[in-house]
C-alpha cells in the first residue's frame, strides 16, 4: 500500500474504534486495535522514506549545481547516509509483516503410520502445549478427533499470546518419528508422520462471510465431554456453500461456543486461501503445509532411539529429544532467527 492508501485505512480503523458497537466484540476490538498499530507503524515508515527521498533529491542538486569541492565531499558522504537509512527502513517495512501481531490456529494430523502416527500427533500437542505453557500463552482446543488409545488422527487448537506468529511459523510441515511404538512387540523401529500448520488468525475484519453461504448442522457429540455433551446436541457443522469446506467443532458445552470455534477456524483458512491467491510464495507455503504426510516430505525428524531432533531446513541437529518433547523449543526457534 502507498501513503494515501494507509492514511485512508487508518482513518477507517479510527472510525471503527470509536464505534460503540465494537465494544460488544472483545475479539473484534483487540483484533482492530492490533490493526492499527500494524498500520500506524508502517504508515510511520512509508513517511520517512518519502522524507529521505526528498533529502536525496536535494543533496544530488548540490552535486549537479554546486562546483565547491568541499562542498561537493559532504554532499556525497550525505547521500550515502540517506541512502543506508532509507534501505534499512525499507527492510524494517518487508520484515513487518502482517502476522506478525496475530494469534495462531495450529491443525495437527497423523500422517503415515496409523496408530503410532495418531500417537505422535498427540506427542507434538503436548509439545506446543507445554512450549506455549513456559512462554504463558494461552491454549484453546478447537476440535480433536481422538483415537482409543491416547492418540490424535486430528487436533485444532488456537495459540495466543506475545509473538505467537513469529516464534512458531516455522513449525508447519511434516514432522517425522522414528522410534519402537509402543504397540510393537517384536521391537522394532518404526517411522511414521505427523504434519502441522500453522494459519494466522482471521477475525471478522478480515473475512466477511455472509450468512447464506454458510449450512449450519448441530449433533451430538462423540466420546470427550461426559454425558451432558452426548444427550444434547451442541457439536456443530459449518459447510462453506461456496467450495464445500466442512468444518466440525463438539469440544465445549455450549453450542454457540462450538459455532464461535467453528468460525474462526473457517475464517483462518479462508484466510490462508485469500493470501495463496494475491501471492505467490504464500500459495507455496500453503502448498506445503497441507501436502500428504509423506516421508520424503518431511521438515524435522525426532529419532528417539538416539534421542536427536534433527531440523532439514537448517541441516541441524539437537541431542536433547527429551526435553525438546516437553516443550524445550527455544533453541530451534532461536535457530532460524540467524
Amino acid at each position: 500500500m502507498n501513503i494515501e492508501e494507509l492514511k485512508n485505512k487508518l482513518k477507517k480503523l479510527e472510525n471503527d474504534l470509536i464505534d460503540p458497537k465494537i465494544f460488544n466484540s472483545p475479539e473484534k476490538l483487540a483484533a482492530t486495535q492490533r490493526e492499527y498499530q500494524q498500520v500506524k507503524k508502517n504508515l510511520s515508515f512509508l513517511e520517512k522514506i518519502e522524507e529521505i527521498e526528498k533529502e536525496i533529491i536535494e543533496t544530488e542538486k548540490i552535486l549537479k549545481e554546486d562546483r565547491d569541492e568541499e562542498l561537493l565531499i559532504l554532499a556525497t558522504k550525505e547521500i550515502e547516509r540517506l541512502k543506508k537509512e532509507r534501505e534499512k527502513l525499507k527492510s524494517s517495512l518487508t520484515q513487518t509483516s502482517d502476522n506478525e501481531e496475530r494469534d495462531v490456529i495450529m491443525e495437527i494430523r497423523a500422517g503415515t503410520g496409523g496408530e503410532e502416527a495418531a500417537l505422535f500427533a498427540a506427542d507434538l500437542f503436548r509439545m506446543y502445549s507445554r512450549f506455549a505453557e513456559k512462554r504463558n500463552w494461552k491454549v484453546d482446543l478447537f476440535s480433536a478427533n481422538r483415537t482409543g488409545i491416547g492418540g490424535f488422527k486430528e487436533v485444532i487448537f488456537k495459540v495466543s499470546g506475545e509473538n505467537v506468529w513469529q516464534n512458531l511459523k516455522n513449525e508447519a510441515g511434516v514432522h517425522r518419528v522414528q522410534r519402537i511404538p509402543i504397540t510393537e512387540k517384536s521391537g522394532r523401529i518404526h517411522t511414521s508422520t505427523a504434519s502441522v500448520a500453522v494459519l494466522p488468525e482471521a477475525t471478522e475484519t478480515d473475512i466477511k462471510i455472509r450468512p447464506e453461504d454458510l449450512k449450519i448442522e448441530t449433533f451430538r457429540a462423540s466420546g470427550h465431554g461426559g454425558q451432558n455433551v452426548q444427550k444434547v446436541e451442541t457439536a456443530v457443522r459449518i459447510t462453506y456453500l461456496p467450495t464445500g469446506l466442512v468444518i466440525s467443532c463438539q469440544e465445549e458445552r455450549s453450542q454457540s461456543r462450538n459455532k464461535e470455534k467453528a468460525l474462526k477456524i473457517l475464517r483462518s483458512r479462508l484466510l490462508a486461501v485469500e493470501k495463496e491467491r494475491k501471492e505467490k510464495e504464500l500459495s507455496q507455503k500453503r502448498k506445503e503445509q497441507i501436502k500428504k504426510a509423506e516421508r520424503a516430505d518431511k521438515i524435522r525428524t525426532y529419532n528417539f532411539p538416539q534421542s536427536r531432533v534433527t531440523d532439514h531446513r537448517l541441516n541441524k541437529s539437537w541431542h536433547n529429544l527429551s526435553e525438546i518433547m516437553d516443550g524445550n523449543l527455544d533453541e530451534i526457534i532461536k535457530a532460524f532467527e540467524k
